[in-house]
């Protein structure tokens, strides 16, 4: 099977959540997982402005991703940062370039999830991951969520992300926020998931 971990993360938060659900779909046996970033449509001189350069240095050895890939992956985790309860522009762009493997079905019965981050704890990171679900419907796509059986959303002690639609993190108004280590094991969780149930599409 081959899980796709398909991400644009503009000061680092939804790389470091990509990473450990790739981690976690990996752990299922039979998987083999990539993590991919889509294009960038900012110049440098703007990133520069908004003091993304750094992030981007760091994610420098991610390949970026291509249409095709979508149409090779079993079944594809999608993660961005929320832009005022929806997508970032950069997911959006890609996504819209995918209408050829909308006409053919060829995302039809695949399985797919989302992930998110916002700078505040009421952000808009549920309304991100519902709309998101809309594309991944009309590509007949098989959606997986994060169910309650994940144990750290019962929890209530800290500031933390997380919703049955899905993992996600609070960044903090600076970014200064770094992912927690629940979320980190609801990462873990939900790339197993994904991947487990690709597993049992196929057969």
């Amino acid at each position: 099977m081959n899980i796709l971990v398909l991400y644009y993360s503009m000061y680092g938060h939804v790389y470091s959540l990509a990473k450990s659900i790739a981690k976690g779909a990996g752990e299922v046996d039979g998987s083999k997982v990539e993590i991919k970033k889509v294009p960038e449509t900012l110049s440098d001189d703007i990133l520069e402005k908004m003091g993304a350069l750094k992030a981007k240095e760091a994610q420098k050895d991610v390949k970026v991703a291509t249409i095709s890939d979508l149409e090779k992956a079993d079944a594809i985790i999608f993660g961005t940062p929320t832009r005022f309860g929806n997508m970032c522009g950069q997911m959006r762009t890609f996504l819209d370039a995918t209408g050829g493997l909308w006409m053919k079905g060829a995302l039809v019965g695949k399985a797919g999830a989302v992930f998110t981050s916002s700078n505040t704890q009421h952000g808009g990171q549920e309304s991100t991951i519902l709309t998101f679900f809309t594309n991944l419907l009309h590509h007949g796509m098989i959606i997986v969520g994060l169910p309650y059986t994940c144990q750290e959303q019962m929890q209530t002690d800290s500031i933390m992300g997380l919703s049955p639609y899905g993992v996600s993190t609070v960044a903090g108004t600076k970014g200064e926020r770094s992912i927690t280590e629940e979320e980190k094991k609801a990462c873990l969780f939900l790339g197993k998931r994904v991947a487990q149930t690709a597993k049992k599409l196929s057969k």
